[in-house]
């Protein structure tokens, strides 16, 4: 018989079986002929019913095999926004990271600025090592620019402002390493201003203050300078002679006594 489905086979085997009815009448009695179209009948019916069920849970497997795939399409469309999430917060954290970057080579930046301007700060304020005049000591950066403003001031002929620093630097800074010279130099800017009282009192502060000083025989030789402009010639000639007394090889004692034989 050919691959038919089943209800159709089962159909053909009962019209098979009608036709051969009549054939073998004969040989059964009507009750077993009944009774075999009843068998036939019910056989038809369990195999109808089998098939029905089959084909229910074939539809039942059917149906939960669409709700297994949709759950499954469901949940790679939720895994599709968690990865899309999931990308959007890696571009995000990307994007933060690099800013804390940028932000910490900022902050490391400015705190090497910091530090160099500390240090620079520290060594404006750390003393420094001074060679003037043929002495060495220590002073601070800004007792130093002081020093060094006026005395710019003072080869610029501005004698005025000249004495006024020399003076304040004196007054400020009187036990400095500066200060002999500071006074010898303020005798210079009080002598340029033609105050000659003022100028031999600042000239005599070095002598006394640092006999020794390599600019104390110019000092004396500057005081008798002053008091010659001040026509007082006896205490110009009493002072080189001081001069020449205390200090006879300098090179201030030679014009002393070059300067007293014009006196004569």
């Amino acid at each position: 018989m050919p691959n038919w489905p089943l209800p159709l086979r089962a159909a053909a085997a009962a019209a098979l079986l009608l036709l051969v009815l009549p054939a073998r009448a004969a040989l059964f009695e009507d009750d077993e002929a009944r009774k075999a179209i009843l068998e036939l009948r019910q056989k038809v019916q369990q195999m109808e019913q089998a098939n029905a069920q089959q084909a229910a849970e074939a539809a039942k497997a059917n149906a939960q095999l669409r709700e297994q795939i949709q759950a499954l399409q469901r949940s790679v469309l939720e895994l599709n926004g968690q990865l899309e999430a999931l990308r959007g917060e890696i571009a995000k954290l990307r994007g933060t990271d690099e800013q804390l970057t940028r932000d910490l080579t900022e902050v490391q930046r400015k705190q090497k600025d910091i530090s160099q301007g500390v240090d620079d700060r520290i060594r404006k304020l750390e003393p420094v090592k001074v060679s003037l005049d043929g002495r060495e000591f220590m002073a601070d950066p800004e007792e130093k620019r002081q020093f060094d403003d006026a005395l710019v001031v003072l080869r610029n002929g501005d004698f005025d402002k000249a004495a006024a620093q020399f003076g304040a630097f004196v007054r400020r800074y009187p036990a400095s390493g500066y200060a002999d010279s500071a006074r010898f130099w303020l005798g210079n800017a009080q002598y340029g201003k033609r105050e000659y009282k003022e100028a031999i009192a600042s000239f005599r502060s070095l002598v006394s203050n640092s006999p020794d000083h390599p600019r104390a025989p110019e000092a004396l030789l500057a005081v008798a300078n002053c008091q010659i402009e001040a026509k007082d010639i006896k205490a110009a000639r009493a002072t080189i002679g001081e001069l020449i007394k205390t200090y006879p090889k300098s090179e201030a004692a030679q014009a002393g006594r070059e300067r007293l034989a014009a006196l004569k």
